[in-house]
């Protein structure tokens, strides 16, 4: 007997927004023209980019931080130009990677309880592309690993630890890189450009496993993520501009396992997958809907599950990791969608009776520990991530402060990829005293700073009480 209705545990999940006293409101969010999702999401922290003048800058809120958010609200606003993606480190829900405008990525350190004062300082300035910084992308398995990638259409790999690039992939794009996704133990990159191909890179030995020209016809931007089979997904534009999704084996890239056409509608497809359920989320900007579909070995391998829908177009996305949900009400993804002036939880559920601990809902996940450090992973080693059980839910550790520490340039031999004029410096030995009094000195200048940073604050906080006892006077 052949099977009318295909089984699967995903096909009644549903999706659910929040009520209104449980989002974050009054959040005037980014109008900068560019595909990324706006919103980043840990267990700990909500980050969204915003509107600011004079630079730009992101709100860091505690999820609990619901409601209306206050004006005078501190942010992170260390850039010159616009932010254009925010992306949380897997491994310390502390620590933030944001790209700018301004052609520099900074890593910043979030306080343990949140924000109290505007955060101004990175913990790391990275420099070193010469366009916009719009993608950033933490390594999935080796602590303090970060790709940017720019519109001078190069990839960086930095080590954040020492605060150097150690890998520059800059001759492999002819046009604008649109997104770039690690694969599951981090060996392998993929990407799609605006010359409409798919590159699937070994980003450590510099070259390009597999490649597809023209993996969507259309001229509008794709988007390729790689799964936790080793496959990869895209979704881009046919030539008749409908939107389409399509699954390639990178061994053999001539033809996709699968193609499907959705409809008509010109914003990009944002997929947001989940390795555990081998469901994956798209979510359109400027759509109001979430379509979602579940991957699977047999044909048409990509399953239409649902679709969520609302009023609201969505400006920007949030995704939270795996461990950040809540296990006992079956919640099996939960999205923060951003509108114009707020920030609204969607919670995806599947209806269960129990109130058991559901296993085969929840199979281990990755976890916040690393399994190699940056320079094993540099030097060739690739490990899978730590998984975790989530049966107790997840309780989050203590996370150890970023420390970077910065090599003497002059004293290291300048990497092969790197563009460096230091090749004809003679090396210099630094005298262990001076290298000591110059950081002490770094020190108490920052010490300075922050001092006057919370006088100004405080300063500021003083005129406005002034002006309040004024009123109340008066």
């Amino acid at each position: 007997m052949r099977r009318v209705v295909r089984q699967s545990k995903f096909r009644h999940v549903f999706g659910q927004a929040v009520k209104n006293d449980q989002c974050y409101d009054d959040i005037r969010v980014s109008r900068v023209t560019w595909d990324s999702s706006f919103c980043a999401v840990n267990p700990r922290f909500v980050a969204i980019i915003i509107e600011a003048s004079g630079g730009g800058a992101f709100l860091v809120l505690p999820l609990h931080k619901t409601g209306r958010i206050d004006k005078s609200y501190p942010t992170v606003c260390g850039h010159t130009g616009p932010v254009l993606d925010i992306d949380w480190c897997p491994h310390n829900d502390q620590v933030i990677a944001s790209g700018s405008e301004d052609c520099t990525v900074m890593v910043w350190q979030i306080p343990e309880s949140g924000l109290t004062l505007s955060l101004t300082e990175p913990v790391v300035i990275l420099e070193g592309h010469s366009k916009r910084v719009g993608i950033v992308a933490w390594h999935p398995t080796a602590r303090n690993v970060l790709l940017s990638a720019g519109c001078d259409n190069a990839i960086i790999i930095w080590n954040v630890g020492t605060g150097e690039a150690l890998i520059n992939l800059d001759d492999m794009h002819s046009d604008m890189i649109y997104n770039v996704s690690w694969n599951r133990n981090g060996s392998l990159i993929c990407t799609a450009s605006k010359d409409k191909k798919v590159r699937v890179i070994d980003p450590r030995k510099q070259e390009i496993v597999a490649e597809k020209e023209k993996a969507h016809e259309g001229a509008r931007p794709m988007r390729a993520i790689f799964l936790a089979d080793g496959n990869v997904f895209t979704t881009g534009f046919s030539r008749m501009s409908e939107r389409q999704l399509a699954l390639w084996n990178p061994k053999n890239m001539q033809e996709p396992i699968a193609l499907h056409e959705m409809d008509t509608s010109n914003g990009v497809l944002l997929p947001f997958y989940d390795p555990d359920t081998s469901i994956i989320y798209l979510c359109g900007k400027g759509d109001s809907s979430i379509r979602y579909f579940e991957i699977t070995d047999e044909s048409p391998y990509v399953h239409y599950l649902n679709t969520f829908s609302s009023k609201e177009p969505q400006r920007g996305m949030g995704y939270m990791p795996k461990r950040g949900l809540d296990v006992n009400k079956c919640e099996i993804a939960r999205f923060f969608k951003l509108h114009e002036r707020k920030c609204e939880p969607i919670i995806m559920t599947v209806p269960r009776k129990s109130d058991l601990f559901q296993d085969d809902l929840y199979p281990d996940t990755a976890g916040p520990e690393a399994a190699l450090e940056a320079e094993e992973w540099f030097d060739g080693k690739n490990a899978d991530p730590i998984l975790i059980s989530l049966k107790h839910g997840y309780i989050p550790g203590k996370n150890r402060d970023l420390k970077v520490v910065k090599k003497n340039i002059l004293d290291s031999k300048p990497t092969a990829n790197k563009k460096c004029d230091l090749i004809n410096v003679p090396k210099k030995t630094a005298d262990t005293t001076s290298v000591q009094s110059e950081a002490k000195l770094d020190e108490i200048l920052k010490e300075i700073k922050s001092i006057k940073d919370t006088i100004c604050n405080q300063d500021e906080r003083i005129s406005k009480l002034e002006q309040q006892m004024a009123k109340i006077a008066a």
